[in-house]
């Protein structure tokens, strides 16, 4: 009896050091905001603990980066709170008044190809969150990357677009909406 005793007083008592210390874990591992380079007065990314929101109809598309900056400025550039564009349930962000009004009047030239999801994760069967400054443009199209290895990987194998595009439907289909 006693031994169950000392046992359990010995678990109860190591749960809050436990929780204590993988609280302290988690804040030190949280970057602080602006960490990875995103425009002023966007929120910061989800934690490690936390789901990244797949629906970028309750966003900001690009996390605020102008579409049109890619093609005209071969770079990724902050959108400006001051041109905004709802399309499609999602606000856009351009850096100047020209790129609000291309975009508007051609937005399908701008967006990016599998709703902004890495195309090696649609090859894979998953709606895999992009890093807005990870693209390419390949043909006419804009395609966003998780990571530069995965960018590299798409750039060097010429059969990851088709496998892509041959997933993209399927996969569209669970994404919710």
């Amino acid at each position: 009896m006693k031994a169950f005793a000392w046992q359990r007083a010995m678990a109860l008592g190591a749960i809050p050091s436990l929780l204590a210390m993988s609280l302290v874990a988690a804040t030190a591992s949280t970057p602080a905001p602006g960490a990875f380079g995103l425009p002023e007065g966007l929120p910061a990314l989800p934690s490690l603990a936390q789901t990244m929101q797949s629906d970028m109809r309750t966003a900001i598309g690009l996390r605020g980066f102008d579409p049109v900056a890619y093609r005209t400025q071969g770079r990724a550039v902050a959108g400006q709170p001051a041109h905004e564009l709802l399309h499609q349930g999602v606000v856009w962000r351009f850096a100047s008044p020209a790129n609000l009004a291309a975009f508007r009047d051609a937005p399908d030239a701008y967006l990016p190809a599998f709703a902004g999801f890495d195309p090696t994760g649609v090859v894979a069967g998953a709606a895999v969150e992009t890093d807005p400054r990870e693209f390419a443009i390949v043909g006419s199209r804009l395609f966003l990357f998780r990571n530069a290895e995965n960018r590299l990987s798409f750039l060097r194998d010429g059969s990851l677009l088709g496998l892509a595009e041959s997933a993209w439907p399927d996969l569209q289909r669970v994404i919710a909406r």
